[in-house]
């Protein structure tokens, strides 16, 4: 869904171990890159998505769907990049 500047899209948690700390880490990492403001959202809760900590408060497990949104110039960039990773599991193997 978009509308000017805001993008946002669902996301499966592939990973069997769910966002652990490698992936939770590479989100972060990857989610800095961008100047567009980056949340994740998972049930009633939403955090930065910038912030490893902030994810790691989520205890998302494996098969849970989260949504992921940016506001700003390069939004777009950023869900796309970003969905990539969930999509291949953070390049973890399970």
């Amino acid at each position: 869904m978009a509308n000017k500047e805001h993008f946002s899209t669902e996301v499966k948690v592939l990973n069997e171990l769910g966002l652990h700390a490698r992936p939770a880490a590479k989100l972060a990492q990857e989610a800095q890159k961008f100047a567009a403001m980056i949340k994740v959202s998972f049930g009633d809760r939403e955090v930065d998505a910038k912030s490893i900590l902030d994810i790691l408060t989520l205890a998302a497990p494996c098969g849970s769907t989260l949504t992921l949104w940016a506001k700003g110039e390069d939004a777009s960039e950023a869900v796309t990049h970003l969905s990539q990773l969930f999509a291949q599991r953070f390049g973890e193997e399970k």
